[in-house]
């Protein structure tokens, strides 16, 4: 696979050096039980996703500043409180692989910390001195709560919609793309309709980038292979299946559906559940659809961004967004 992220990383290397070190250090303690489980959330950064395509888009309407570093860090660390509280919400045992925060030290500690974390954000964007942006973020801190709520009710509804489905991810990981570009292009005084068409180009992102993580879901790896399920089993319909189930007069097949909403889904209906998606066309749809988005993020780049280091960055971006393999 192309190298997407040395590509995307290319015009801000110095900017995410920075930003890592006001991170880091936002995200560090001198006292002990606090310092041991910040330092443990901190060494699980990931690949800076998020961090990055705030830069990139401040860069593309400006030069990066204080302003964008703390909009960021504010921004990341607000992301971060929010996956220690959904871990315990969630009763989950890893992360990426590592044990959760909640798994290594307990339910009381992790909630502690995460509002801990949370605090720091709110410190952060406090020093961007942009009523805006503390704005901003505060609102997104409600959409992305309101987007746990609406996946739990969502789960426990017999409603089967892709309306219903877009509307948890729209609030759940597109809000996190939408205010990383959005908040990246306030940070640089950009205009309000080039603000305005950053937060859509994020949007776009986080749509596609949400539908790619699903269709992972379907097989064992990025390579076609046995079915993992996992989604099924926590009760959630993603887009894939949910085209199948609403375009079928299959009655068992929609009973299955409803077994998985309901948390009565046994192994053997999932298994059918998958194969079925993937014999009628599921997988295919959510690529048409991700494909659509596609299209309509290009806008954006070939629209609005001049700079052609930072337009090769972001298409590096929106690319390995809809090709990605993890």
């Amino acid at each position: 696979m192309k190298d997407y992220l040395s590509i995307i990383r290319q015009p801000i290397e110095g900017e995410l050096k920075e930003f890592i070190r006001l991170f880091d250090m936002s995200m560090s303690h001198s006292d002990g039980l606090l310092s041991q489980a910040l330092a443990y959330i901190r060494q699980r950064s990931g690949k800076r996703m998020r961090p990055m395509l705030t830069l990139l888009i401040a860069r593309a309407f400006g030069e990066v500043s204080e302003v964008t570093h703390r909009a960021g860090v504010g921004l990341e660390l607000l992301h971060t409180a929010s996956l220690v509280h959904d871990d315990i919400v969630d009763e989950a045992a890893e992360r990426r692989g590592q044990r959760s925060v909640n798994a290594v030290y307990d339910n009381k500690v992790s909630v502690l910390v995460g509002d801990f974390i949370l605090s720091s954000a709110l410190l952060n964007v406090c020093q961007t001195q942009n009523v805006e942006i503390v704005r901003y973020l505060s609102a997104l801190g409600q959409t992305l709560s309101n987007g746990e709520i609406l996946q739990l009710t969502s789960n426990g509804s017999e409603q089967i919609s892709e309306e219903a489905y877009f509307k948890v991810i729209m609030q759940k990981t597109a809000a996190l793309f939408e205010a990383c570009c959005t908040m990246g292009a306030m940070s640089v005084n950009a205009s309000p309709e080039d603000i305005n068409e950053a937060g859509l180009f994020g949007r776009q992102l986080g749509l596609i980038f949400q539908i790619r993580d699903d269709i992972f879901d379907y097989y064992e790896s990025s390579e076609i292979g046995k079915p993992t399920g996992n989604d099924m089993l926590e009760g959630k319909l993603t887009l894939p299946v949910i085209h199948c189930v609403l375009n079928t007069s299959d009655k068992a097949i929609k009973a299955m559906a409803q077994r998985v909403k309901a948390h009565e889904a046994t192994a053997d209906d999932i298994a059918r559940l998958i194969a079925f998606t993937k014999q009628n066309g599921g997988i295919e749809y959510a690529e048409q659809v991700m494909q659509n988005m596609h299209t309509e993020a290009q806008y954006f780049l070939d629209k609005r961004v001049g700079d052609s280091a930072v337009r090769n960055a972001l298409q590096a971006y929106l690319d390995y967004c809809i090709e990605r393999s993890l």
